[in-house]
């Protein structure tokens, strides 16, 4: 990938995809063989928030923060995820099972409030739908 143009991203791609995040340790290889300063490569890595630091949960869910799902109650069903599974955003439950991670918008704005858990993404959340969601991790 070194020969490509601009493969910094393509590569942290690729080791959070092995790894399941971004180790520290590799920031300065990737600097080194790259030509970059470290500081340019934590940059890009702090700067995009599906970049990680440490390992995920098995499920990874993402709630929508961006305008449309705030005005459509996204506020409230945000309090409602972290009450039922324990813990704030960036956070990881205690038994390693789900992630809780903002996300700034999912293009899902006309059927907000959205998520997306593992990849796929839900629209028109309500209070019984994170609860099914939450279930669906939990169980």
């Amino acid at each position: 990938m070194k020969s490509l143009e601009g493969p910094l991203l393509p590569i942290l791609h690729e080791i959070q995809a092995e790894f399941g995040y971004v180790p520290q340790e590799a920031l300065p290889v990737i600097a080194r063989e790259l030509n970059l300063s470290r500081a340019e490569v934590h940059g890009v890595v702090s700067f995009y928030h599906d970049y990680r630091d440490h390992p995920a949960g098995r499920h990874v869910l993402k709630l929508c923060r961006a305008e449309a799902c705030q005005s459509m109650g996204g506020d409230a069903l945000a309090e409602r995820v972290k009450s039922l599974l324990g813990i704030d955003f960036h956070q990881t439950t205690l038994d390693g099972a789900v992630t809780l991670e903002p996300v700034y918008c999912l293009g899902l704005c006309s059927t907000a409030p959205a998520a997306m858990l593992d990849g796929e993404v839900h629209g028109r959340l309500d209070a019984d739908a994170v609860r099914d969601l939450v279930a669906e991790v939990r169980a």
